[in-house]
């Protein structure tokens, strides 16, 4: 069963119009990987993966992603489709939510690996996930100028 997109929570049920988000960036990372062909799965997980290393894999998702990673050997790491086609989006969602304490600038490369996806990009869970993202992106600057500024 695909987890909904956006849930209305009780606070907001008097109000028909109002819809408050639920939604995580691993949750939606897991929908559009869902969605996306067999065939193109892979370049999606690519960039993810590419942030941890081996040790950190092997606690993910039962160490499904670390054997993609020792399958690739020291070259550069390409996911076959035979690679994911036991990967479910419960366990990119549990790859996301980690990568996420890890390395925030793994997430938002993520951008263009949906732009490379033409199937991907055109899901409503991918628009919904590069607007998170770009939107994530520009609090980070904004907080960034706001620290130079009190330094300065």
């Amino acid at each position: 069963m695909k987890p909904h997109l956006h849930e209305v929570t009780p606070e907001t049920s008097a109000e028909p119009d109002v819809e408050v988000s639920e939604v995580s960036i691993g949750q939606l990372v897991g929908n559009v990987y869902e969605e996306t062909p067999l065939a193109e799965r892979g370049r999606l997980l690519e960039p993810l993966l590419r942030s941890l290393g081996v040790l950190s894999l092997v606690g993910v998702a039962n160490g499904i992603f670390a054997k993609m990673r020792f399958r690739s050997g020291g070259q550069e790491l390409h996911v076959r489709p035979d690679d994911v086609q036991n990967v479910r989006a419960a366990d990119v969602t549990a790859l996301v939510d980690y990568v996420q304490k890890a390395s925030v600038d793994a997430i938002d490369r993520l951008g263009p690996a949906l732009a490379a996806s033409p199937a991907a990009a055109g899901s409503a869970a991918a628009a919904l996930l590069v607007a998170m993202l770009v939107q994530r992106a520009r609090a980070r600057s904004g907080d960034t100028a706001t620290r130079e500024e009190n330094h300065a």
